[in-house]
């Protein structure tokens, strides 16, 4: 308190020589701002080679228009409210930067996220599932997906069931009634010689492959916002974030601190 009292008669002296006005001339203050800007000792400091000095520039300017220093004192701790702030902005960078990180990683890990987002699901294994996809849909393009994963399941049943039936020529019912997209698969197993053309040899790909694959996307498409929630909290990883919140508490109460001490040397200033 004595240091700030010293201060405040000091600059009280300073500014009783200036003028003798209650208020400086606008000039004047404009003087005084300029000042500030360009001797400030943490301006220099502060703002990393990269970094918009522009920018701290206008940052600094805003908080002089607002506080109207009044001595070399009221200058530094404008200056110390200014650099917190910038300090501030980095965290909030960092932590950007992290989350972005994050969800890269877990944009990855498809076979990790999906069976997570519904663990009492059967059938969700997120295998050649590409989770940026899912999470680009919009409203529209998700409802679409839903409609046609639900019409493959259904075609992919029907050609079992045609199957499981048997009868006079049941192997070319069931193909008729899957979609073209998966006839063109079965049709690509059969060149490979994977399987046989024949009804015994279209019930096994059913099984082994067209089905689980016609299961999963619609599970997919039905649990699209359990998927794109569980990716997202993947991704922000609160636990690498808990330094950087720690630092942002020390900054805000680091700013309520010099704020407090700039408004009691105001008060001292006004004789109140």
């Amino acid at each position: 308190m004595q240091i700030l009292e010293a201060e405040l008669l000091s600059d009280s002296a300073v500014t009783s020589c200036s003028t003798t006005d209650t208020e400086a001339p606008k000039a004047s203050y404009e003087a005084v701002r300029f000042n500030a800007m360009k001797h400030g000792i943490l301006s220099r400091l502060v703002v990393l080679a990269h970094e918009d000095h522009g920018e701290f520039t206008d940052l600094l300017a805003a908080l002089i228009e607002e506080h109207r220093p009044a001595g070399m004192t009221e200058r530094h701790l404008i200056e110390e409210l200014a650099s917190i702030i910038w300090r501030k902005r980095r965290v909030l960078l960092a932590e950007g930067a992290n989350i972005n990180q994050g969800l890269k990683g877990s944009a990855r890990n498809a076979e990790g996220v999906i069976p997570a987002a519904a663990p009492f699901e059967f059938g969700l294994s997120g295998k050649s599932t590409d989770l940026r996809d899912l999470m680009d849909m919009t409203t529209e393009e998700i409802a679409e997906r839903q409609r046609n994963t639900r019409h493959d399941l259904e075609a992919t049943q029907k050609a079992s069931a045609i199957l499981r039936r048997g009868g006079a020529n049941a192997y070319d019912k069931a193909l008729r009634a899957l979609l073209p997209d998966s006839r063109d698969w079965w049709l690509q197993y059969v060149e490979e010689e994977e399987y046989t053309a024949t009804a015994e040899g279209l019930v096994d790909f059913i099984h082994e492959h067209l089905e689980p694959l016609c299961m999963g996307m619609e599970k997919e498409a039905r649990h699209h916002e359990a998927i794109k929630a569980q990716t997202l909290g993947e991704g922000l990883q609160a636990y690498k974030l808990e330094k950087l919140n720690r630092y942002e508490t020390h900054l805000d109460r680091k700013f309520e601190r010099t704020l407090a001490m700039l408004l009691k040397l105001k008060e001292l200033r006004n004789g109140r």
